[in-house]
């Protein structure tokens, strides 16, 4: 590969009227397609960087985002910041998709996690000719064996409460699980996690399965068997929402695959390029691209 590229940031300005924060890694040579990562819940767009920089050199001009309150897009302080969980997608996502939008290209996706869930709450997710995403699952504790499950509740019903409480937020960084979280985040990903195929269960959002109804773009949910957060059962009850887009999966046997342990976070670390170069292909195999990119 040749010297990674260096990244542009760049200000976002969501239909709300809330900043983001993002970085664009502009393409290597001629650009093949557009690429916006969707990352994980509190997680900042930092952990993206190589797989970000992977891209370029491959030809795609690649934007990355902090979702407001999370990383460079967050207030100076947590404490009486107020948002929805859903805006993530609906607003400072969908700011992102429109930025890289362009005539005469294709415009794909790559999720983490929360970014599987993000792409049926776009209101432009005619916009993404395809989306790759890894670590998807519907977030309730039953899916998850035994040992993770009890650290999962241990975390909602007793570590979570008693830190809000004092904070005001979600101080995850206490618990070394992440970046702080806004309080209304913790609150809705709480609830949602207690019903098997999360909030479309949800009496309160008997709404959002239209939504997710609506998406024809194609998509492959890609999940590792030793991420314990988000196991193919796990997968499969909340992808199964995107009942019109054709939706694939694969699962990954990281031993078979001779990757070492991916678990919940490991896709978008270095040993885990295979893992990238197989979605960026997917996504050429089935979608439009522009053209060749220069030999690396």
């Amino acid at each position: 590969m040749s010297k990674p590229v260096e990244a542009e940031s760049l200000t976002l300005t969501t239909a709300d009227g809330y900043p983001i924060a993002a970085l664009r890694y502009p393409a290597a040579g001629a650009t093949r397609a557009h690429l916006v990562v969707a990352g994980a819940t509190g997680v900042p767009q930092g952990f993206y960087r190589r797989f970000a920089q992977y891209a370029s050199s491959c030809g795609y001009n690649v934007m990355t985002l902090d979702y407001r309150g999370i990383g460079l897009s967050k207030p100076a302080s947590l404490k009486g910041f107020r948002m929805d969980y859903l805006d993530w997608g609906r607003q400072d996502l969908a700011a992102a998709v429109d930025a890289m939008s362009a005539p005469g290209l294709p415009l794909y996706m790559v999720g983490h996690s929360y970014g599987g869930h993000a792409f049926g709450l776009l209101p432009n997710h005619d916009k993404v000719d395809g989306l790759y995403t890894f670590a998807t699952g519907a977030g309730w504790h039953g899916w998850m064996p035994p040992a993770e499950r009890l650290r999962v509740l241990l975390m909602w019903r007793v570590a979570g409460p008693v830190i809000v409480r004092i904070k005001g937020y979600l101080a995850w960084n206490w618990m070394g699980m992440g970046e702080d979280l806004p309080i209304d985040v913790y609150r809705q990903w709480k609830r949602w996690c207690t019903f098997p195929r999360y909030f479309f269960q949800d009496p309160q959002m008997a709404h959002i399965a239209a939504a997710y109804a609506s998406v024809r773009s194609l998509i492959m949910a890609c999940n590792a068997l030793d991420d314990l957060w988000a196991r193919p059962p796990s997968r499969n009850a909340f992808m199964s929402a995107y009942r019109n887009a054709g939706w694939q999966s694969t699962d990954i046997d990281p031993r078979q695959a001779g990757l070492g342990p991916i678990g919940h976070m490991g896709y978008f670390k270095a040993h885990c390029t295979p893992l990238w170069e197989g979605a960026l292909g997917w996504l050429e195999q089935h979608g439009r691209i522009g053209p060749a990119a220069p030999s690396r």
